[in-house]
């Protein structure tokens, strides 16, 4: 048992702890009485400004005792030969893990990219270079260590599992097939007009039932499923919109394919482009995702990974969702929240932690082709890098691939070779 003394004990405090020490079996106690505190034989550090003879201290910042959200000065710092940052001159690894868990930067920052989102490149951990690094793991363990090597001890910390978890985006599920007819006419001449003479040509022959639609990759899912991956799909049901473009969720044959298919993976909602800005849709969304599986569907990822921080998540919680795979960045991969743990998410709003679970993923398929423009040997080497991280760490390896992108059609010949590659990382040495 470790005990740790602190001046106040805060809710910040308990769920910074909890990541630290309770989720790696290291069970400890915190206690604000400086008598039981000096007297206690437990192995014990102290997180106070109070000074304690013959005790091993670690100087707080504000961070985890503060009731609101401030733009503290962060810098550049050393922990157990661990980069870590300072708040307002004063080095703390615990209020750094807080920090990055919780995003709190992207409550007090107005940055926005064309989407509304808070991009990667605005981000703290992108700006000094360690968005590749699971920061909230390594500072965790750099703790660890630290009281370990100062007390003379051995906390025996639990080591963490790793999972590879595909996931995928059903924003289009079809390229050509079940599209109303108005649709199939624009799309047409649109093919005519830019003289896509192969794209034409595949259209008609998939309209005539000759080729199997380019986007029809979903016995390729089915498939990883069987193999023992823990596949989840999460589909795109929102109206026609600019950026919401899936075919008719009134489609009879369409409500089929998902029914089917919830046999064999587990199947979340990809909430519309327009249903961050407004709680109707969402709600609207879910209905139909639900009448069609016939039960409450309770996880979910963003379309367009559109997260706006405390909202979409207070919304998604106000309709009945318990887990969200949005964490991320479009534009980087890495790891946002600097860690591949699922973890709870902390409301900074309301100063308070929630029991909505956040599962972050690693890297999307659109970021390092289209965003990063790597090639496949390129984009095989950079995600193995992450993949070291969260092997070395813990977590869950999770990957955003949507059914258009790994049918080896157009812009994306080959790209299932990359996917091929992550599902297998496990197996090399």
């Amino acid at each position: 048992m470790l005990l740790i003394y602190v001046d106040e004990v805060t809710e910040r405090l308990i769920y910074t702890l909890d990541f630290i020490f309770k989720d790696r079996g290291i069970y400890f106690k915190i206690t604000n009485d400086p008598i039981q505190f000096q007297q206690s034989a437990e192995i014990k550090f102290n997180y106070s400004n109070r000074h304690f003879e013959n005790c091993l201290e670690i100087a707080p910042a504000t961070v985890l005792f503060d009731e609101g959200i401030f733009p503290y000065s962060i810098s550049e710092n050393q922990f157990e030969d661990e980069f870590c940052f300072s708040f307002d001159n004063i080095v703390d690894p615990f209020s750094s893990i807080f920090y990055v868990l919780t995003r709190m930067e992207e409550y007090v920052s107005d940055k926005r990219d064309e989407h509304e989102r808070f991009a990667a490149r605005f981000s703290i951990l992108h700006q000094y270079g360690i968005l590749q690094k699971a920061m909230c793991d390594r500072w965790s363990v750099a703790i660890i260590k630290h009281i370990e090597r100062n007390l003379a001890v051995s906390l025996n910390p639990w080591p963490i599992d790793v999972r590879i978890v595909p996931t995928f985006d059903i924003d289009n599920t079809y390229a050509f097939k079940w599209k109303q007819n108005w649709r199939r006419f624009l799309s047409s001449v649109k093919d005519w007009m830019k003289k896509d003479h192969d794209r034409l040509k595949r259209r008609i022959a998939v309209l005539k039932g000759l080729e199997k639609d380019p986007y029809d990759t979903f016995d390729q899912m089915i498939d990883i499923s069987n193999k023992g991956f823990d596949v989840h799909l999460f589909w795109l049901l929102g109206d026609y919109t600019k950026y919401d473009k899936n075919i008719s969720s009134m489609d009879q044959r369409h409500k089929k394919l998902i029914l089917d298919m919830s046999k064999s993976v587990k199947i979340g909602l990809h909430p519309s482009y327009r249903s961050n800005e407004a709680s109707f849709y969402l709600e609207r969304e879910k209905s139909r995702i639900d009448s069609i599986l016939g039960h409450e569907v309770k996880i979910s990822r963003q379309h367009f990974l559109k997260l706006s921080l405390p909202v979409t998540y207070q919304n998604l919680i106000k309709k009945g969702f318990t887990d969200d795979f949005s964490m991320g960045f479009a534009d980087e991969i890495g790891f946002r929240a600097g860690t591949a743990r699922p973890f709870r998410f902390f409301d900074l709003s309301k100063n308070s932690v929630t029991d909505y679970t956040i599962h972050p993923f690693a890297y999307m398929d659109g970021t390092i082709h289209e965003y990063k423009k790597w090639s496949i040997d390129e984009s095989k080497i950079e995600i193995e890098k992450i993949f070291c991280e969260v092997k070395k760490f813990g977590g869950d390896f999770i990957c955003i691939w949507h059914n258009e992108t790994i049918g080896n059609f157009s812009k994306w010949k080959g790209w299932t070779e990359v996917l091929d590659f992550t599902l297998n990382l496990n197996t090399k040495s």
